[in-house]
């Protein structure tokens, strides 16, 4: 009975002598590419025979446990306070005297949700009590759903310059 070279194949990746020369290969790269001259730190990543040093790659002793930050009702209100106290764009003071927990780049993109806009720089300096910023979300929503502009709870530019008209349009009538 002949042997198909399927049946080869299998019996080669089923023999020992196939997986002592994989993680002999494994080896070689992980010194090829882990350790690099450059980059001092990466020295102690991999020993001279190429196995994996597990302690590089565990926590610090003294690593605190990341703690997890929840969104909630509490924090949307804190961020209105900071918006009607701050303005939009200065989310590095609400940070700091508000959310502390929060960077100004996660109020910023919290913003981008609450106010219903992708772009903020028309709102620079901007400030609205909550009943404002819920004006300007409705307002947003409405030109992002007539233009197919409405993305991820947000109205994002077009294009064709079609969003910014509205937006200027809707300005001139209503200002925010």
């Amino acid at each position: 009975m002949e042997t198909s070279q399927h049946d080869q194949n299998i019996t080669d990746i089923t023999s020992s002598e196939f997986w002592r020369q994989k993680q002999e290969w494994i080896k070689q790269m992980r010194l090829q590419f882990s350790r690099r001259p450059e980059f001092p730190e990466t020295h102690s990543m991999v020993d001279d025979e190429g196995m994996l040093n597990q302690e590089y790659f565990q926590p610090p002793k003294d690593a605190q446990p990341v703690v997890e930050r929840k969104w909630g009702d509490d924090e949307k209100s804190k961020l209105l306070v900071g918006i009607e106290k701050y303005g939009i764009g200065h989310f590095r003071e609400i940070s700091e005297s508000l959310l502390p927990e929060w960077s100004g780049n996660d109020l910023r993109m919290k913003s981008i949700r609450v106010m219903g806009r992708q772009n903020l720089q028309l709102y620079k300096d901007w400030r609205g009590n909550a009943e404002d910023v819920r004006r300007e979300y409705e307002r947003n929503k409405e030109i992002g759903l007539q233009l197919g502009a409405w993305k991820g709870g947000a109205l994002v530019y077009d294009d064709e310059g079609l969003v910014l008209k509205a937006i200027e349009e809707s300005n001139r009538t209503t200002p925010p």
